[in-house]
């Protein structure tokens, strides 16, 4: 299994710009993909972007392109979420998730590893 740890949320006006970092560890070369997810309260969790670890392609949910960027550093075994014009809906917890089943040219499904979670929080 994969072990993540988040780290990089906190508290950010509106407009303003955050970056997350995961760092993975354990047998993490056998994760084609990484991403992230978010979840509040109220809603159930979402996906946000994931990336492929060897292609570097990227998917992103629709209300974050544009604005968020996820990158990789495969010597660090880390995954980062830029998070740009941030608004007061992108307040959520937000997790890091590796190991999926599989990917296609739409998207990566049934990620089998999950971090602890970061607290994003946007102030209007």
């Amino acid at each position: 299994q994969v072990q993540l740890v988040e780290s990089g949320g906190g508290l950010v006006q509106a407009g303003g710009s955050l970056r997350l970092s995961c760092a993975a560890s354990g047998r993490t070369f056998s994760t084609i993909a990484m991403g992230w997810f978010r979840q509040t309260p109220a809603k159930e969790r979402e996906f946000v972007a994931a990336i492929r670890w060897s292609s570097g392609i990227t998917y992103y949910a629709d209300s974050v392109k544009g604005r968020f960027i996820i990158s990789r550093n495969n010597a660090k075994n880390t995954v980062y979420l830029q998070m740009n014009s941030l608004k007061p809906e992108d307040t959520a917890v937000y997790y890091c998730a590796a190991d999926p089943r599989y990917c296609s040219g739409y998207g990566c499904s049934g990620f089998n590893s999950w971090g602890q979670g970061t607290q994003v929080t946007v102030s209007s």
